[in-house]
C-alpha cells in the first residue's frame, strides 16, 4: 500500500523555438510544482523548442526557413541543456517528464525523457510513428520506445498525441501494468471548427478513455500557443483562421475517468495538479482488467518487437552502440 502522490500537469506555452529560454520557463514551473509538493510534473508535446505549427499552415516548401533554426534548438542527448534539466530535477527532488524534439545524430524525433528526483534519466523514448504532416519534421521510434519503467512513485510510460488513438500501442502499454501514464498533447487550436478530430472534445477524450481502458491515472499535460507564435507563424490572414491563440487543455485523469485537479481556461498558464493514490487502482482491476481476467488470449493475443532497431549492426549482430532498455521484468511482461 502507498499513500498518495501529488502530481502536476503543465499548460503553458515555450518561448517558441528558443531553446534555452524554454527551457528557463521550464525550469521555473518545476520549481514552482515542488515548492507545492508534486513529486512528478509532466510538460507537453515538443514542449522544447515548441511544436512546429508551421507544417499544418503551409507547404513544406515554403517553410524550409525554419528548418535549420527548428533542428538548432531541437536538444540533443548529454548536452548542456539536457544537464540543466537533471540538475533541475535533482535540485528540486522531483520526476521530470519533458516534452521535446530531440535531435539525435541529425535526425529529429518527437521525444519524452524522464528525469528522475536524483537527476538521472529513466527513459529516453520517441514517439513510435509521427502523425500526418509531422512526418515532414520527424523520423519515428521503435518497439523500445514502448516501455513501461518502475520509479518510487509506481510504474511510469508515456504516450504523445495521435499515439493514444492506436489500440495496439495503449495494449502494449497496458500488458506492462501501467500505474501512472503521461500522455502529452500540443494545443487544441489549429483548423477549429474545421478538423473536429484535432479539437479537444476528442483528444482530451482519448486521455480520459485511457485511464479507463487501462485502470492507471493519465497526466495529460497541453501546450498553449502564445501571442508571440502568432506573430511568428501567422504572417497572412489566411494562417491568423487557421491558428488561433490558446487551446491549453491540460487534465488529470483518474481510473475511473473522472477528472482531477482543477483545469486552467484554454488561454490560461499554469499548473493543473491531483493527489493521486494508487490504492485506488485495484478498484478498476478488479471490475475490468483488458490484460488480465477481462481478456480472452485464446481469441486474441498482441505481438510485440520490443528490441531496437538500429541502422547499423556490428557484424556479430551485437548492437553498434549501447542502447537503453527496460528492466527484464517489462521485457517479460511483454513476451507473455
Amino acid at each position: 500500500m502507498t499513500g498518495p502522490t501529488k502530481v502536476a500537469a503543465v499548460q503553458a506555452a515555450p518561448i517558441f523555438m528558443n531553446l534555452d529560454a524554454s527551457i528557463d520557463k521550464a525550469i521555473g514551473l518545476i520549481e514552482e510544482a515542488a515548492a507545492l509538493g508534486v513529486k512528478l510534473i509532466a510538460f507537453p508535446e515538443t514542449y522544447l523548442p515548441g511544436y512546429p505549427w508551421y507544417i499544418w499552415l503551409d507547404a513544406p516548401a515554403m517553410t524550409m526557413h525554419n528548418v535549420p533554426v527548428y533542428a538548432a534548438n531541437s536538444i540533443t542527448e548529454g548536452s548542456p541543456q539536457d544537464k540543466r534539466l537533471a540538475e533541475a530535477a535533482r535540485a528540486n527532488k522531483i520526476h521530470v517528464v519533458m516534452g521535446l524534439s530531440w535531435n539525435r545524430n541529425g535526425t529529429l524525433y518527437i521525444a519524452q525523457w524522464h528525469y528522475g528526483p536524483d537527476g538521472q534519466v529513466i527513459s529516453r523514448r520517441r514517439k513510435l510513428k509521427a502523425t500526418h504532416v509531422e512526418r515532414t519534421v520527424y523520423g519515428e521510434g521503435d518497439g523500445s520506445d514502448m516501455k513501461v519503467y518502475d520509479t518510487d512513485i509506481g510504474r511510469v510510460g508515456a504516450l504523445c498525441c495521435w499515439e493514444h488513438l492506436h489500440p495496439l500501442n495503449k495494449y502494449a502499454m497496458f500488458a506492462q501494468n501501467e500505474q501512472i501514464h503521461i500522455g502529452a498533447w500540443p494545443s487544441f487550436s489549429v483548423y477549429e471548427g474545421g478538423a473536429y478530430a484535432l479539437g479537444p472534445e476528442v483528444n482530451t477524450s482519448a486521455s480520459r478513455m485511457y485511464a479507463v481502458e487501462g485502470q492507471c491515472f493519465v497526466i495529460a499535460p497541453c501546450a498553449t500557443v502564445s501571442d508571440q507564435m502568432i506573430e511568428a507563424l501567422c504572417d497572412t490572414p489566411v494562417k491568423q483562421q487557421l491558428l488561433k491563440k490558446g487551446g491549453g487543455y491540460a487534465r488529470i485523469f483518474a481510473p475511473d475517468g473522472s477528472a482531477m485537479g482543477e483545469n486552467l481556461a484554454p488561454d490560461e498558464e499554469g499548473l493543473v495538479i491531483a493527489d493521486i493514490d494508487l490504492n485506488m487502482i485495484a478498484i478498476g482491476k478488479a471490475a475490468a482488467d483488458p490484460c488480465g481476467h477481462y481478456s480472452r488470449p485464446d481469441v486474441f493475443r498482441l505481438m510485440v518487437n520490443n528490441k531496437p532497431a538500429p541502422v547499423v549492426m556490428a557484424f556479430n549482430n551485437e548492437y553498434a552502440q549501447p542502447v537503453e532498455t527496460a528492466d527484464s521484468e517489462t521485457d517479460d511482461a511483454l513476451a507473455e
